[in-house]
């Protein structure tokens, strides 16, 4: 399940399963072929260094997808850093360091992908607001939008008109999620981290685990296929978590800004 792809509306196709960079540990050799970074994290040179020993080692680039999230006056900056020709893809932040708003309309971002030193652009922590004034005036539709997304936090203004979770569809813009699940779990054998790592996979959407802990790096690998009564039974939870106003939010940038979800609006 950890070869599982997604297509993307370049007509790429990304991996479901990545390895969220927060230090510069790097376990490409475990079998990871998805990377996720930040410039705000401010480890981007000690990445590009374990990027670089992992390729040494023989790991190949190719195949390899190595996302970094930016500013979008920081590409050239996180390149250098990271040690590589290109990113794939590279996410925009909605949040300018001069602390204006900074969706793709305002930069020429045609040019960028004409480089080839991104293979996509894509946004992050973008809601349905923004996406919607982003979509008006982008020449180029992102190819993802990560986002917080779990039982906990189902983003439904981002899904579906049916209602389920699942990530929308009319524009091709791909999800990338970063953060009764024991039930589950004891029913297949496996731990509450295998369930919900499972659980994105499950509805479509390209999951980013974060650790430092090498075995948990790869159990992290280890995922199983939720059946229709563990779907319904995760989504009567996200279902009650609504209507209860109880949604669980447990990551959200410290960037003092309205992101327009509407738990924090």
């Amino acid at each position: 399940m950890t070869d599982k792809t997604f297509p993307l509306n370049t007509g790429q196709r990304i991996p479901a399963l990545g390895l969220g960079m927060s230090r510069r540990l790097i376990r490409l050799q475990s079998g990871y072929k998805l990377v996720d970074g930040a410039y705000c994290y401010a480890n981007e040179d000690e990445v590009g260094a374990g990027l670089k020993e992992a390729f040494d080692a023989g790991v190949k680039r190719e195949g390899r997808v190595c996302v970094t999230k930016v500013w979008n006056t920081y590409n050239t900056r996180s390149l250098k850093a990271l040690g590589l020709d290109y990113h794939w893809p590279i996410l925009m932040n909605p949040e300018a360091p001069d602390g204006s708003r900074d969706i793709i309309r305002t930069h020429n971002h045609v040019k960028l992908v004409a480089t080839g030193k991104t293979k996509a652009i894509g946004v992050c922590n973008y809601s349905k607001r923004y996406l919607e004034q982003l979509l008006a005036e982008a020449t180029i539709v992102p190819a993802v939008n990560q986002i917080e997304n779990h039982p906990g936090i189902c983003e439904r203004n981002l899904s579906s008109a049916a209602g389920d979770c699942r990530p929308v569809q009319g524009e091709g813009i791909h999800i990338m999620a970063y953060k009764p699940v024991v039930k589950i779990a004891e029913k297949h054998g496996v731990s509450p981290s295998t369930v919900l790592l499972s659980y994105h996979i499950s509805r479509g959407s390209t999951v980013l685990p974060k650790s430092v802990t090498p075995e948990r790096i790869k159990q992290n690998m280890v995922l199983i296929d939720l059946d229709a009564e563990d779907q319904k039974l995760l989504q009567n939870y996200s279902d009650q978590l609504t209507k209860e106003g109880k949604l669980q939010r447990f990551v959200y940038p410290p960037f003092n800004v309205d992101f327009g979800f509407p738990d924090k609006s």
